[in-house]
Formats: structure tokens, sequence, C-alpha cells
């Protein structure tokens, strides 16, 4: 799974990324094709990315617009995105709140290409020796710090008329949050799948909340830079493309093809088919362009995109001494805006994937 983080010394690691300026996008550096490097990491929802570079789809989709795409997996999730920000990737794999509070609080104006999927119970509130989520009210809860894990913590007590002044938070890397939990003084925790499933399964936890209380809010996203999408929008008709055909693979009709996608990509994840399953049973895909159609030209994105906003400003995750969750503009479908409009960093694109929903690709 990929390490969803969003650490608090992000800010840090985007200066000493955006210190690479020897580091040209791969698109400048082609001679006749144009070529474009996209990096993606581990995860149940973006297994698919890796599925269609080893199938050879991705090759005939951008066989099709005459450009090169590379998929390239990177173990480090944060580290792909800094470097991202830096101009090495022409894309990534990330998070909503990472999509907002790196690359675009970084200043690089970033498009949410494809909207994969939406965590529908990956991550979760657990304790011990409790039934709700009030339960929780004067404990240590252990978890990734600015993480979704955080946000998850953050959206639960916020729903159950708490406020984070009402528990204290310990930062706890998700290598060491399982084993950390099995100790008898731990008594909190917030994780994400697949570390979770092993946390809900120890003797006397209870899940008091879970994503699926939230949902569209925790989003994972492939995000492209801007310019270069503007510039070459081949390279977004290809990627919508393959990502369609590969989900009509994993969601289709036949059941032989549908085990062979998902398995291979369950293998690449470490896991098996039934195991693969299992969480895509915690994860909303948005396997059609009618799906992703819907949610993204719907109000819900632009409020899920709020609170994040919001989370985010609130744990100065937009910049130093950055305290208005308005500082940093976003656009949405429909010619919905939030923040600054003269500022807008993030945008949220559906013309190729309703191009896609139109047989037009």
């Amino acid at each position: 799974m990929a390490n969803r983080l969003s650490s608090q010394i992000r800010h840090l690691l985007i200066s000493s990324a955006l210190g690479l300026s020897v580091i040209a996008p791969s698109s400048a550096l082609a001679d006749d094709v144009p070529s474009f490097d996209i990096a993606w990491t581990i995860y149940v929802g973006w297994m698919p990315f890796g599925y269609m570079q080893d199938e050879g789809i991705i090759d005939r989709w951008a066989d099709r617009y005459d450009i090169e795409i590379n998929l390239i997996q990177v173990n480090d999730y944060i580290g792909g995105i800094n470097l991202y920000t830096a101009g090495r990737y022409d894309g990534a794999t990330m998070t909503n709140m990472d999509a907002l509070t790196i690359p675009a609080a970084g200043g690089k104006d970033s498009t949410s290409l494809i909207i994969t999927d939406y965590s529908n119970g990956n991550d979760a509130v657990v304790l011990k020796d409790g039934e709700s989520m009030s339960d929780i009210a004067g404990r240590d809860v252990h978890l990734v710090q600015y993480s979704v894990s955080h946000y998850t913590l953050a959206r639960a007590l916020e729903m159950a008329d708490m406020t984070e002044r009402d528990i204290n938070t310990v930062n706890t890397s998700d290598a060491d949050i399982v084993a950390v939990f099995t100790q008898p003084e731990v008594s909190a925790v917030t994780a994400w799948n697949p570390q979770l499933g092993e946390i809900a399964a120890q003797p006397g936890a209870s899940v008091v909340f879970d994503s699926s209380d939230i949902p569209g809010e925790i989003l994972d996203m492939l995000v492209v830079d801007t310019e270069t999408l503007n510039e070459h929008p081949e390279l977004g008709k290809a990627l919508t493309g393959a990502w369609y055909e590969t989900m009509a693979l994993m969601y289709g009709d036949d059941p032989e093809a549908r085990d062979a996608a998902r398995s291979a990509m369950a293998e690449a994840a470490g896991t098996d088919l039934p195991g693969y399953n299992t969480q895509l049973d915690a994860t909303f895909m948005f396997d059609t362009p009618e799906k992703k159609l819907a949610f993204a030209t719907d109000e819900e994105l632009v409020s899920a995109m709020d609170f994040v906003r919001e989370f985010s400003a609130r744990h100065a995750l937009l910049g130093d001494n950055v305290t208005d969750p308005g500082f940093i503009g976003m656009s949405f479908p429909e010619g919905a805006t939030l923040g600054d409009e003269n500022n807008i960093q993030l945008r949220f694109n559906t013309d190729f994937i309703r191009m896609a929903a139109d047989g037009e690709l």
C-alpha cells in the first residue's frame, strides 16, 4: 500500500526537490516523439497503472496519439510527489489533500486529470474498550500526523461534536502502528489499510468511525502539470483512455478477464486475489466515466475540498505562516471556484472524462 503521508516536513522536502533545477520535465527531453513520465505508488486504487504498463495498454493508447508515456512505479510516495513538484515527472498519483498541500502549496499549477477512487472504509478510527466516538475523549490517539488518517480523525471528532482539543495526537509511523496498538497502554489509533485490517482484527478492537462515513472526501487521483496538459492534450486523452480500458477489464462481465487483471494487480501489491478484493470492497472506484462525471460535477466535490482546505490551513499545511484556507485557489467543473481566483493552483478537469463518456477518445 502507498504511504499516503502528508508529513510536517513536507515543505522542507519540497524546497529540496525544487532545488533540483537541473532535472527537466521528461517531455522536454524527447527529440521526435513527445515523451512523458508519470509516477505512481503501490495502493489499491492505483494498481491499474502498473497493470496497464505491464500489459501494453498504455503503449497502445500513447501510440494512438503519437506520444510516449512511461508509467514509473516509485517506492517513496512523498518523494515522488516532491519530484513531480520539481518538474522531474509530468504527473503523479496522490490524494486530494496532498495535491493541495504539496504541489499547489508549492506554487505548481496542477490538474486533477483522473479521480481514480475514494476511500470508502480504508481509513478508520479504532478504539479499545470503546463503542463510539464519544469514548475517545481524553485519550492519546496514535496516527501519522497531518496525513489522511489525521484528516479522518478530525472529521470524526467534528461529526461527534468534538474537536482535537478533546484528545491528544501522538505521531506514529504507519510501519509501527500495528505493533503500537498491541501495547496495553495504547487504546486509540487512526490508520489505513492494510494496517487497519490487522488492527481491527485484534481482540477488544472496535472501529468507531471509518471513511465510509465521509464518502467522497478522501480522494485518490492522478495529477498532471497544467501547462503540460494544455500544451499536450493528447497526454490527457491517452491516459484517460488507458484508464477506462483497464477499468473495463477489472469490472467487466468476463469473470476470467476480471480475475486475471485483479490477480496480476494483487501480486504486484504483495497480496492475493481475495486480499485485493477485500481492499477494493473498502474503495469506491470510479470505474466508468459516467460515475466520475456525476461526482466531479456535483457540489459534493466542492464541499469535500472545502473541508480539506480548512483542515490544511488549521494545521499550517498550505505554506509557512499561511492561515487563510482561501490562500490557494481551486477551480472545478461548471465554473465553481474556492479560494483566491488570482492564485488558482489546483484544477479539477472533466474534459477528457467527458470525451470518454461520449466515445470520442
